[in-house]
């Protein structure tokens, strides 16, 4: 953990985010989990994905308030859509919603990291105009490595600038 995330981990203040819905689909906030240092975890946030006024969810979207390095194989952005609600880009909608909450935690980029065979997710990163940086191969002693996880590709999208 870099000094910039570790000072942001010691004085972190998790803040309303507010109502986030666009047009159809709402991210309503379920959790928030501190950050373990020890155990390399940043701060986040959890929503459920659902449509407006529905109390059922359609997927899950986090949001991870750290550094590259300390989230170079999970990520700021983490998202699951259940199957019976894909193919109506929800992760890509709900990526967007979330990127106020990431502006206002001081991050001027926002890292998303996807399984190489996962293509839809890596539709979804182009999407909201994150760029393709590189693959990583996930070091055996990493969390992702013990649930199977092996390689991630890696997207970065800058904040810098306001325009998304």
């Amino acid at each position: 953990m870099d000094l910039r995330t570790a000072l942001m981990v010691k004085t972190f203040t998790f803040i309303s985010p507010g109502r986030l819905v666009d047009d159809d689909l709402e991210l309503v906030l379920v959790e928030t989990m501190p950050a373990d240092p020890h155990r390399g975890y940043v701060p986040q946030y959890e929503f459920e994905m659902r449509k407006t006024g529905s109390p059922s969810a359609m997927g899950t979207i986090r949001l991870r308030i750290g550094d590259e390095v300390t989230l170079k194989y999970v990520g700021n952005i983490g998202y699951e859509v259940h199957e019976e609600h894909r193919g109506h880009k929800y992760a890509a909608r709900s990526c967007r919603l979330i990127l106020g909450l990431a502006r206002v935690h001081g991050l001027d980029a926002v890292w998303l990291t996807v399984d190489p065979k996962n293509v839809p997710s890596q539709k979804t990163c182009r999407a909201i105009g994150a760029r393709y940086v590189e693959t990583v191969r996930i070091p055996k002693t990493h969390d992702a490595y013990q649930e199977g996880a092996r390689y991630r590709r890696r997207f970065k999208l800058d904040l810098i600038g306001g325009t998304r």
